[in-house]
């Protein structure tokens, strides 16, 4: 395909035991959906130098700081080890 897909998906469980570990944090649809937005956005950000054709799935940790700054890093680390990078 001339494009990339890419998916998030979740593990409950790791939600659930971050949450009993971490009573602060609540990891309910809203910290999920705001996870996966961020996720998004990082990689509208880079999908111009990432090499096309992939389906990516990515399994989405449970996190305490947010922000679409670590997402990013997280991102280009990720996919600079996968050699994804154009």
């Amino acid at each position: 395909m001339p494009y990339n897909r890419i998916c998030f998906t979740f593990s409950r469980s790791s939600f659930r035991n971050l949450a009993s570990k971490e009573s602060r944090i609540s990891w309910n649809a809203v910290s999920r959906n705001r996870s996966k937005r961020l996720g998004r956005e990082a990689f509208r950000l880079m999908k111009e130098h990432l090499a096309c054709g992939y389906d990516l799935i990515l399994l989405v940790y449970a996190e305490t700081n947010m922000v679409l700054s670590g997402r990013v890093k997280q991102l280009e680390s990720l996919f600079s080890k996968a050699g994804l990078f154009k």
